[in-house]
C-alpha cells in the first residue's frame, strides 16, 4: 500500500506495492502528474510531465522540511531516462543555487554552483551524487504514478479545506492528522496551506504550513 509505507516501510515497500498495482490496472497514466511522500525531516511534492512523442520527463521536486525555511525546488529534464538538466535552488540564510547540463554520454557539460553570492566549481563526488538523485527521484515519480499516489494542495480557514480549484472538500484524514490541522489553526491568524496524498489505499496527510501552496504550484504549460 503506497501511502502507508511512504513512512514506514520504506523505498523498497514503496516500489513493491507501486509496482503490484501497475500489474493490475494496465490503463497509462496522465501526461501531467502530482505527487509526493514523506522524506527525512520532511515532505517531498513531485510534479512530472511526460512527453511521450520526443521521450522527454520535465520533473520537478519540492523538498520543504518540516523545521526551518530551507526549501529546495529542483527541476529535472530527462531524455530517454537519462537526466540532461538539472537546476537546484536552496532557499534559506544561505541561498545556493546548482546548474548542470549533461552530453548525451552522460558526461557533465557545465555545472555551477552559487552559494551566499560565491560561484564555485562541483566536484566530481558532488556531481556523481547530483546523478545519482535524479536517477532515484525518477524511479521514485514513476512508482508513485503507477500507485496512482495523487498530490492535492489546498487552503484551510474557518474549519473549510478548499482544494487550489476552489472545491471545498472533507478528506478522509485520520485523527491525528485532523487534530494536526486544527491545532495549527488555532495558532494561525489566517489560512494554512495544505498538502495531502490520496490513493486507492487511503489518504495521507503530508504537510501543513502558513503558506498559499496555489499560489505557485506549478501548471502543465510551465513544465
Amino acid at each position: 500500500m503506497p501511502l502507508l509505507f511512504l513512512r514506514r516501510c520504506g523505498w523498497v515497500g514503496l516500489m513493491a506495492c507501486a509496482l503490484a498495482a501497475c500489474g493490475s490496472h494496465h490503463k497509462a497514466p496522465p501526461s501531467f502528474t502530482a505527487s509526493g511522500y514523506i522524506a527525512d525531516r520532511g515532505a517531498v511534492r513531485l510534479w512530472r510531465k511526460d512527453d511521450e512523442t520526443h521521450q522527454t520527463v520535465n520533473l520537478v521536486s519540492v523538498y520543504s522540511p518540516y523545521q526551518g525555511g530551507n526549501t529546495v525546488v529542483t527541476r529535472y529534464q530527462y531524455l530517454q531516462n537519462d537526466v540532461r538538466q538539472i537546476n537546484q535552488t536552496q532557499s534559506g540564510s544561505h541561498p545556493e543555487t546548482v546548474q548542470i547540463r549533461f552530453d548525451e554520454q552522460g558526461n557533465a557539460s557545465f555545472m555551477q554552483r552559487q552559494r551566499d553570492g560565491q560561484r564555485e566549481k562541483l566536484s566530481d563526488d558532488a556531481l556523481a551524487l547530483y546523478q545519482f538523485e535524479a536517477k532515484r527521484l525518477l524511479d521514485i515519480s514513476q512508482s508513485l504514478r503507477a500507485g496512482k499516489v495523487i498530490l492535492i494542495q489546498g487552503q484551510w480557514q474557518n474549519g473549510v479545506l478548499t482544494t487550489c480549484q476552489g472545491t471545498a472538500v472533507d478528506p478522509d484524514f485520520d485523527e491525528r492528522a485532523a487534530s494536526w490541522i486544527t491545532a495549527r489553526a488555532r495558532h494561525s491568524t489566517g489560512a494554512l496551506g495544505v498538502a495531502w496524498l490520496e490513493a486507492p489505499e487511503g489518504t495521507q496527510l503530508l504537510l501543513v504550513a502558513n503558506e498559499n501552496f496555489c499560489h505557485w504550484q506549478p501548471k502543465k504549460s510551465e513544465l
